[in-house]
């Protein structure tokens, strides 16, 4: 081999080890950029005292972008007209306040920008940027911390304002309705804890705000509310526990309207409990009247006969210290007929009545014209009783394990208000076989009575409740096997219902205690001691 072909051997070799060994991996561009933004700098800087401008200019070592700044931004105090903020979207290395307030004199605001700043290629986040400054000779320094609990339910909410209103010479008790708090801060989306921070010596009213429309103030409708059942001083040491509540929604009617023929709609906020609807308009002596509930809405329905000759009929709607005076405007319109629904439907639990529902008021039974016959073809003894809200017989009858139940309905057993009838019907439910059950027995320590004890669904959903007033076990027989939570609520007023707090009441709501998950088998019984604190 002559030297040519040596150095041409040579070169093609050393190529082929060289394309070779680029080729044993993919190049990666280096490591993933991990790091978050950095500040160059701030004009005027952070912390600055004597601010006089408008725009702040914020300088970073990187692209970066904003996002979701509406829900992230808190200002503090709040601002009556937002700032403009820049860049949204797109990408840019600084970030541009352009303030339209009018600013307070001697007072320390605080931009907190949440998790809204990340670099623009990687996303990494630059988290809970705060820039302070002050209109005054000195930045507020003081601080308030503490927790945020939900009265109710296990988890607390995310997202929730927490603010400080000034006690002085301007304080109302109605505050949290019509003005924004004069500090605040945001629970964001991770944390149950907060910290309201650069705040001035004083007193305050504490409040924590699900704000579900982001004004910064109190929409019972819409809104959870919290609040410490006393004014704060600061500066202290003291950490604050809040629990938030959804209060009743305080009662409020609709204007009615006519529904269909003699049958008139009253809508409605809040609880019909003492809601009543009385005719001012004058009525024939044969006039007679039924008032029932919805199944779903909150809706309440005027019934009549006979059709009157008007254009309109007024009514006056009074509720405790409620009242007003509503006009219906009348209109040739079709009845509604008389159907029949039945509860339940397949399976029916032995403590369980069986309940027959009409879409129109029922004005005349005769239970001779019912009959309930078991799988023995045994005749069943029953007893009924009629919920002229809802509009629902209750037929209650004594059941045994895996039976079934023939009900049979014969013609005219039911009589509508506008003297409809029914025609034949037949239902049949069954019950479970006893072994198909399970059972649960509950000592509870140290508990204040009156209480009522829930088993819940992972939901939430309250699948049984008992109510005690004395201290001994609660005993549950015939639980449908499931896993359920343990959900105990302090009573302390006796209604066998939960009750939340009032603000203007300055009422907190009544105590709830959740223990650990059971579950519950089929032929087989579980024991609890339910510890309560002391």
């Amino acid at each position: 081999m002559n030297n040519t072909l040596r150095q041409l051997f040579l070169t093609f070799f050393i190529g082929s080890f060289l394309v070779s060994c680029a080729n044993r991996g993919t190049p990666s561009g280096g490591p993933k950029d991990e790091a978050p933004p950095e500040i160059i700098k701030s004009t005027p800087k952070n912390y600055t005292t004597n601010f006089k401008g408008n725009q702040i200019e914020i300088v970073f070592n990187e692209y970066i972008k904003i996002n979701n700044i509406d829900k992230q931004l808190i200002i503090s105090p709040p601002m009556k007209h937002k700032p403009d903020i820049s860049p949204q979207s797109s990408a840019s290395k600084k970030i541009l306040i352009t303030i339209k307030d009018t600013l307070q004199p001697n007072t320390t605001y605080a931009f907190n920008f949440g998790n809204s700043i990340e670099d623009y290629n990687e996303g990494n986040p630059f988290s809970y940027y705060r820039y302070v400054f002050s209109t005054g000779d000195y930045i507020d320094s003081l601080s308030v911390k503490g927790k945020i609990i939900d009265a109710f339910n296990k988890k607390p909410e995310t997202f929730v304002n927490v603010g400080l209103y000034e006690v002085d010479s301007t304080y109302t008790d109605s505050i949290v309705y019509n003005e924004v708090p004069k500090y605040i801060t945001n629970t964001l989306d991770s944390l149950t804890t907060f910290s309201i921070e650069n705040l001035k010596a004083g007193k305050y009213l504490l409040v924590a705000l699900k704000d579900n429309n982001s004004d910064n103030k109190f929409q019972q409708k819409t809104d959870k509310i919290g609040f410490y059942k006393e004014f704060i001083t600061v500066p202290n040491d003291s950490s604050y526990t809040i629990k938030m509540f959804a209060e009743s929604v305080n009662f409020k009617p609709s204007r009615p309207r006519l529904f269909s023929g003699e049958k008139i709609a009253f809508g409605y906020e809040g609880s019909s409990k003492n809601m009543k609807i009385d005719l001012v308009t004058e009525t024939p002596e044969d006039f007679e009247y039924r008032i029932t509930k919805d199944e779903l809405t909150d809706t309440l329905y005027y019934w009549y006969k006979p059709r009157l000759e008007a254009d309109s009929l007024i009514f006056k709607v009074t509720n405790n210290d409620y009242e007003k005076e509503f006009t219906a405007r009348l209109s040739e319109q079709k009845r509604d007929s008389l159907l029949l629904k039945k509860y339940p439907s397949g399976e029916i639990a032995l403590d369980e009545d069986f309940k027959i529902f009409g879409s129109v008021p029922f004005y005349k039974f005769d239970d001779s014209k019912i009959s309930i016959m078991d799988k023995d073809s045994a005749s069943v003894a029953f007893k009924t009783s009629f919920d002229t809200l809802t509009n629902i017989y209750n037929i209650a009858f004594d059941k045994t394990y895996e039976n079934k139940y023939n009900i049979e309905v014969l013609p005219e057993a039911f009589t509508d208000f506008f003297d409809n009838t029914n025609d034949s019907l037949k239902y049949v439910v069954n019950t479970k076989k006893e072994s198909d059950y399970g059972y649960a027995r509950f000592t509870l320590v140290n508990a204040k009575f009156p209480i009522i004890l829930q088993l819940t669904d992972n939901k939430g959903e309250t699948k049984i409740e008992r109510f005690a007033d004395i201290d001994k076990p609660i005993e549950i027989y015939n639980l449908t096997p499931s896993k359920y939570s343990i959900r105990v609520i302090f009573d302390a007023n006796g209604n066998r219902k939960y009750d939340p707090g009032v603000f203007l009441k300055k009422t907190q709501p009544e105590e709830v205690y959740y223990f650990k998950e059971i579950e519950v088998r089929a032929d087989w019984g579980i024991e609890e001691t339910l510890t309560f604190p002391e």
